[in-house]
């Protein structure tokens, strides 16, 4: 059974940092493209950052971009963001997906991913 577990999450202050992490079982994340979705209460799920299969490959929303970085580390079978000078419009909740061979990430890319998290919380205040 594959699982996404997200850790990391919390209440933090404007300006302040987080590194969330997504542990995986069940599968060999090597072979995954992994990112990061929120979704903020009343909007839409968005795609925050993604990292394709081989690592090379990296993908940022502009309102993250310059303040989130996305890596992985494949012997720890785990993705991190790390995210910095965090503002209120960050708060959401973070999920982690997982997708067989994905290299792209973001507009113009399939957008139905193999695996989900069941997300942690991340909430920001003034």
């Amino acid at each position: 059974q594959v699982q996404l577990v997200e850790t990391g999450g919390g209440s933090v202050q404007v300006g302040d940092s987080l590194r969330l992490s997504c542990a995986a079982s069940g599968l060999a994340v090597s072979g995954y493209g992994l990112g990061w979705f929120r979704q903020a209460p009343g909007k839409e799920r968005e795609l925050v950052a993604g990292i394709g299969w081989t690592g090379t490959s990296t993908y940022y929303a502009d309102s993250v971009r310059d303040r989130f970085t996305i890596s992985r580390d494949n012997p720890k079978n785990t993705v991190y963001l790390q995210m910095n000078s965090l503002k209120p419009e960050d708060t959401a909740i973070y999920y982690c997906v997982a997708d067989h061979g994905r290299t792209g990430w973001g507009p113009g890319f399939w957008h139905v991913y193999d695996y989900w998290g069941q997300g942690t919380q991340v909430t920001v205040s003034s």
